[in-house]
């Protein structure tokens, strides 16, 4: 039978818990310091690149995923599915439409001025279609994208634990060419945005090559109009005209500015005397299908007569936009009508803003150069010590085999007569003076070592390690050689892989 008494609690039963769980707060600050936390994370985590390798934090999760994935240009090309998988189950787990998104565009040559991922299948077009779902396309890593990690695996960079701790992931890649201005950049922020236009490799690289050779052979700082000299304006990816400097010029100087990009065009004229304007390349990130659509609109609501035929002949030879005119209109008063009334011509707002230190901050072209310049001592000087370390490890070992090789009757007396390994290293030990890791080499030596040429080759490879352990300590005690490093190692890169606008 069901208790229907009223089961009245007392006044204070929930002091208790009032006292303990709950606490009062103002609304306006925690509401505050709450979107402060999510536009910092959105800042730091999500929407800016690293002035260093220019990677905001997908596009590096997705290049050293594959890394991991041993999906180097010179391997099968893997499917997006298996990529994108391995990056948000281990490093980005912010859903897998974003990571494709990201991996589709460095696949993109519209898109990147050169390429860090090498796409197989439907990866879109300059039309505006969309990628085909990853489980139908594939990718690997191209050339390029091997040096922006090259040498990661030499305590180049610094690594952090994952988001759920499991895993180790590089707060910055190596990056052995300045990709924030090569690759440029684009994206949206809270209450910020950053747009870096592309550049042409050889010009970036003759900036950097500029900037260290003042620093080495004339001890003095760049100034900003010789870093002009060779860095006139940005080199987009879908070709273009730049109309004037001066856009380009400003932007580079105090880290924002505008260039106008008008669209490559010549005219046609067939034998009945009919012209027809071709249209090559495009101003950088237009819509070449959203173009048509608007000329089109424009002939319909007659803002624009005269034209006659429009059509796409673009084919993977190139592309090709064929406006057919009226035999009275001139060609050139039409073009002018194109470039005023579609995006034919049309700006890039160029906002220089990237990550200094994990905080945003705007910077002139010298700004980034100097970053990047920092970058590489770092990179190149933490490397130098790891290949000093791996040297003098490996000629300590040397030296206790060439010791044991001199020694070599009295090192076989030893070793037999000892009953253990153990017992045997610890008696090499203290007969050669030897440490514990020479004593372990020459137990673990092999009979064929004890031949003539096997001990000239170790003496061989001996001196050669001292020549090695002498150049790697000088390039750490003088900057000047260190800074040549990198400036060989960046011309190396250019000539490999720069070209012209």
């Amino acid at each position: 039978m069901a208790d229907d008494r009223n089961h009245e609690l007392p006044d204070d039963v929930f002091d208790e818990v009032k006292t303990d769980r709950i606490q009062e707060v103002e609304l306006k600050k925690t509401m505050e310091s709450s979107y402060i936390d999510y536009a910092m994370s959105v800042i730091a985590q999500r929407a800016l690149p690293d002035v260093r390798d220019g990677l905001k934090p997908v596009q590096r999760r997705i290049l050293y995923s594959m890394i991991e994935l041993n999906n180097g240009p010179d391997k099968p090309h893997r499917k997006c599915a298996r990529i994108v998988g391995d990056t948000m189950g281990k490093f980005h787990p912010h859903g897998d439409t974003s990571i494709y998104g990201a991996l589709v565009n460095m696949a993109q040559p519209w898109s990147m001025r050169y390429c860090l991922v090498d796409g197989h299948g439907n990866f879109g077009s300059v039309d505006g279609d969309g990628a085909a779902a990853m489980r139908y396309t594939e990718a690997r890593m191209s050339k390029i994208s091997m040096e922006m990690t090259a040498d990661i695996d030499k305590d180049t960079v610094d690594f952090v634990p994952n988001f759920d701790e499991t895993e180790k992931e590089p707060t910055v890649m190596p990056s052995r060419f300045p990709n924030l201005l090569v690759n440029g950049t684009t994206g949206i922020a809270v209450g910020m945005a950053t747009n870096i236009p592309p550049h042409n490799l050889r010009e970036v690289v003759g900036a950097v090559v500029k900037m260290i050779d003042n620093r080495v052979e004339e001890d003095r700082e760049t100034e900003i109009d010789e870093i002009l000299e060779i860095v006139k304006a940005p080199d987009f990816p879908t070709g273009g005209m730049i109309l004037g400097v001066r856009g380009a010029e400003e932007a580079y100087r105090t880290g924002r500015g505008k260039v106008i990009v008008r669209a490559i065009t010549n005219v046609e004229t067939d034998s009945r005397g009919k012209n027809t304007i071709v249209v090559s390349e495009l101003p950088y990130l237009v819509n070449k299908a959203n173009l048509i659509a608007k000329i089109a609109e424009l002939v319909k609501d007659k803002r624009l007569e005269g034209i006659t035929g429009l059509r796409d002949s673009s084919d993977r030879e190139g592309m090709r936009i064929e406006i057919e005119l009226r035999k009275d209109i001139n060609p050139q008063v039409m073009l002018n009508k194109l470039f005023k009334h579609t995006q034919m011509q049309d700006s890039f707002g160029i906002n220089m803003l990237a990550l200094v230190h994990n905080e945003p901050k705007v910077m002139s072209l010298k700004d980034v150069l100097m970053h990047y310049i920092t970058h590489q001592e770092n990179v190149v000087t933490r490397r130098t010590r790891y290949d000093l370390n791996k040297a003098e490890e490996r000629d300590h070992i040397l030296q206790g085999l060439l010791i044991a090789l001199d020694n070599i009757d009295e090192v076989i007396q030893i070793v037999r007569g000892s009953k253990t390994v153990p017992i045997a290293k610890e008696q090499l030990k203290v007969r050669f003076g030897l440490s514990d890791a020479q004593a372990q080499a020459i137990v673990d030596m092999r009979l064929r070592t004890l031949t003539g040429l096997e001990r000239d080759k170790i003496e061989q490879e001996h001196q050669e390690l001292l020549k090695k352990i002498a150049e790697l300590k000088a390039i750490l005690a003088d900057r000047k050689k260190l800074l040549g490093v990198i400036r060989t190692e960046i011309l190396t890169i250019a000539e490999k892989f720069g070209d012209e606008r």
